[in-house]
């Protein structure tokens, strides 16, 4: 034996322990991290409560505390490897993200123990290998055959083969002379390129790729590449139309949309995380470096939220982030994107809207947040916010500027007094 006490063992053990254990109680209240805990922690906490684990995760992982409160067993796992994409700040998206894998146990009425560790270059691996798993997938599962169709340079058709009529129900010779993107319904709700668009960018680069969902005739929606090649009479002259190919790739749907929800929806809220809306603001801004249309952010905060907990109890603090996220997830256009940004922020990204339409659509949403009112043993729970929009144009197409700029305008409505949406003076504009 070593001699040693089993409280210096202990220490030995925690201080050694490859990953990072803490000990809190049912509120997040630390009372054990080792040091390895300690440099996950301390850096994400920032300016907040680095002694409570969930108001220092709250900007990362706010789902941690209502997963925790909703865990009704004495003990158990309450998550095993959930997965908390950390950014770290404003510096250049050149860097993988970084992420850390949280387990939390609950070992008693109002005890937890949880387990952080760095998973980076694990993501790193699968995103690769799903990429690969794709690929080969594309090129290996049931292709159903190749719809081809010519338009000239204005989309109108000019020829489609047979396959184009099994695949979308569209007869080729009744559609022969009507502009394509008339024919072929498409679902941008993701953030896809309209098809006219797509030719743009053909037209410039030589060809243009992307993914989607597109309804036949009858209605019926499908998973469709398109692929759109200019092409031109000889090598050296300007392209005189363009060659669509459609393919029908099978999809395991239900598998599909499950794991999609998974990886994009906050888990309390329903409305998108963090991670997914900084994936939609990096594609949106390829698209505005592509095709200079407009593209807006509106950022908005709940006002006196902490007020809210306190008096009110976290699961109806929980309830109104989840009516928030629903009456603002209403007012958004086809493509945008509504998304919960950590603890009660929120931000929506707004594809082809200026400034003046971003003004408008962020008072709709104070106006509809201001109208909640949720019933409960202490009364009406009732809630404000205060907005700030910024345009990436304002911001020279940077994307951390652009967040900067409209948390400045948020910051700046709160300080006019709160449940307001901020407005340039005619000076400042």
């Amino acid at each position: 034996m070593s001699g040693k006490s089993s409280e210096e063992q202990l220490l030995e053990f925690l201080y050694a322990c490859p990953v990072g254990l803490i000990e809190c109680d049912l509120a997040g209240d630390i009372v054990m991290m080792n040091p390895h805990a300690m440099q996950h922690l301390l850096p994400l906490a920032g300016p907040r409560d680095a002694g409570n684990l969930f108001a220092a995760l709250e900007h990362h992982a706010p789902e941690l505390r209502s997963m925790a409160t909703a865990y009704q067993a004495t003990m158990g796992r309450v998550c095993d490897g959930h997965r908390i994409f950390v950014d770290l700040g404003p510096g250049p998206r050149t860097k993988a993200p970084r992420v850390l894998a949280c387990t939390m146990v609950k070992l008693g009425a109002d005890r937890l123990m949880v387990t952080l560790s760095d998973i980076s270059q694990q993501v790193v691996q699968e995103e690769r290998l799903r990429q690969a798993d794709t690929w080969f997938a594309t090129l290996l599962d049931g292709v159903n055959d190749y719809a081809a169709v010519a338009i000239d340079v204005e989309g109108v058709i000019t020829a489609a083969n047979a396959c184009f009529t099994r695949q979308t129900g569209f007869d080729s010779a009744v559609t022969m002379g009507r502009n394509l993107a008339e024919v072929l319904q498409c679902d941008n709700t993701g953030g896809d390129l309209r098809l006219g668009e797509q030719i743009e960018i053909a037209g410039r680069d030589g060809w243009h790729l992307q993914e989607g969902w597109q309804a036949r005739a009858n209605g019926e929606r499908y998973w469709c590449q398109r692929l759109v090649v200019a092409r031109s009479e000889l090598d050296t002259s300007p392209f005189t139309g363009f060659s669509v190919i459609l393919r029908d790739v099978p999809r395991r749907e239900a598998a599909a949309e499950d794991v999609r929800r998974l990886l994009t929806c906050d888990h309390l809220t329903g409305a998108a995380n963090r991670r997914h809306f900084s994936q939609a603001l990096e594609r949106e801004q390829a698209h505005w470096r592509e095709l200079r249309h407009s593209l807006s952010l509106i950022v908005l905060d709940l006002d006196h939220f902490k007020s809210v907990n306190d008096t009110y109890g976290h699961p109806m603090g929980d309830l109104l982030l989840r009516r928030v996220a629903e009456v603002c997830a209403t007012l958004l256009p086809p493509r945008g994107i509504f998304a919960r940004l950590g603890g009660e922020e929120f931000g929506a990204l707004l594809p082809r809207y200026d400034r003046e339409q971003a003004l408008g659509l962020a008072e709709q949403m104070r106006q509809r947040i201001a109208a909640i009112s949720i019933e409960t043993p202490d009364g009406a729970l009732t809630a404000t916010a205060s907005l700030g929009c910024a345009t990436l144009d304002e911001a020279g197409g940077s994307i951390d500027s652009l967040i900067k700029l409209a948390d400045e305008r948020l910051y700046a409505a709160k300080q006019a007094g709160r449940n307001q949406v901020h407005r340039l003076t005619a000076d400042a504009a």
